[in-house]
């Protein structure tokens, strides 16, 4: 992109970063880095958010798990059913609780058996290949699609061989605000910003139609 779309483009994102340019990891509290026990955060935190509920409250439900000491697959896995439920409804997780809670069971059952409680085995097995990635992130019971998606697109921060990863939901929120509705031209609007944050702030814009506007009429008032 050159010229005046893209400088329109830079306008945007840089409003978006401003108004929402933060990880749902970072708003969940976790210090995403390569090691096990974020990781795994992040995996609960995807599983939370992929289901059909308001991403304020999976965070909030994940924030309650983790305040819990649900912190480690081996934490997760020892914990009772119904202390599994008693957190996720602490957050307001209540919709999908009892099912979760079997989930986040299994899931942290599946971490330990598979790759030992460390899901850099996973991303070793994909070796730098996403959709193997993706499709190793979907043998964890409650993770589909797009929980694989938002694991990715969070990881990226840490794993940068998935490249520049947006999501379904980033390319709509893309959309909304009138940039690029592919990655690899949301990709040049992007460089030299923290990528998972912009790919956040995307799925920000996409899932609240106010923040969309308020991050639109800001880029305006930049001209």
């Amino acid at each position: 992109m050159t010229g005046k779309a893209s400088a329109s483009a830079r306008r945007t994102a840089d409003a978006l970063m401003e108004e929402c340019g933060r990880t749902y990891a970072a708003e969940a509290g976790i210090r995403l880095r390569d090691t096990p026990q974020p990781l795994y955060q992040l995996l609960v935190l995807s599983h939370l958010l992929s289901a059909r509920i308001r991403a304020s409250v999976a965070v909030a439900a994940a924030r309650a798990l983790f305040a819990h000491g649900m912190r480690t697959p081996r934490r997760m896995a020892d914990a009772t059913w119904q202390q599994r439920v008693d957190a996720l409804g602490e957050g307001g997780y209540r919709r999908y609780d009892e099912r979760t809670s079997t989930q986040l069971g299994e899931g942290a059952h599946l971490v330990l058996d598979v790759w030992k409680g460390d899901l850099r085995r996973l991303r070793a097995e994909a070796d730098g290949d996403t959709e193997a990635l993706r499709a190793g992130l979907q043998r964890v019971p409650g993770i589909g699609p797009a929980g694989a998606d938002i694991f990715v697109r969070e990881v990226q921060a840490v794993w940068p061989e998935t490249g520049f990863w947006v999501g379904a939901k980033g390319i709509q929120g893309a959309e909304r605000l009138g940039l690029p509705a592919s990655a690899g031209r949301l990709s040049e609007v992007a460089r030299d910003r923290d990528r998972a944050a912009f790919a956040a702030a995307l799925v920000r814009a996409a899932l609240d139609r106010e923040t969309a506007e308020t991050v639109r009429e800001a880029a305006l008032a930049r001209k």
